[in-house]
């Protein structure tokens, strides 16, 4: 299996598009940086027909070290929560597209 890198998505929009590779590139990142800009500042991002990216607070809470079985506190913290469209998940499981609520 072949992991997308920001090159090859470079590299995409180069041949896709048709600007200067340079251009491509920049184009990416000023996309990530927008995208990355909106998740620090706690909004989601929804990409239609692709999933929605948002941040997610969760709260402080006790751990245990599975090694050790010593309990451990675990901080507050944000995490990055994706939720894929229900396109998307038809499209990974090579099945038909949902007739009703084709966008989530």
């Amino acid at each position: 299996m072949q992991t997308v890198t920001r090159a090859h998505l470079a590299e995409t929009i180069y041949t896709q598009v048709g600007l200067s590779r340079n251009e491509s590139a920049e184009l990416l990142e000023m996309v990530l940086a927008r995208m990355s800009d909106a998740l620090e500042g706690g909004q989601s991002i929804k990409i239609s027909g692709f999933g929605t990216f948002s941040v997610r607070s969760k709260g402080r809470r006790i751990g245990r070290n599975p090694k050790t079985g010593v309990e451990v506190p675990i901080l507050p913290r944000r995490v990055l929560v994706f939720r894929p469209s229900q396109i998307l998940k038809a499209q990974v499981n090579h099945m038909a597209l949902p007739i009703d609520g084709l966008d989530e």
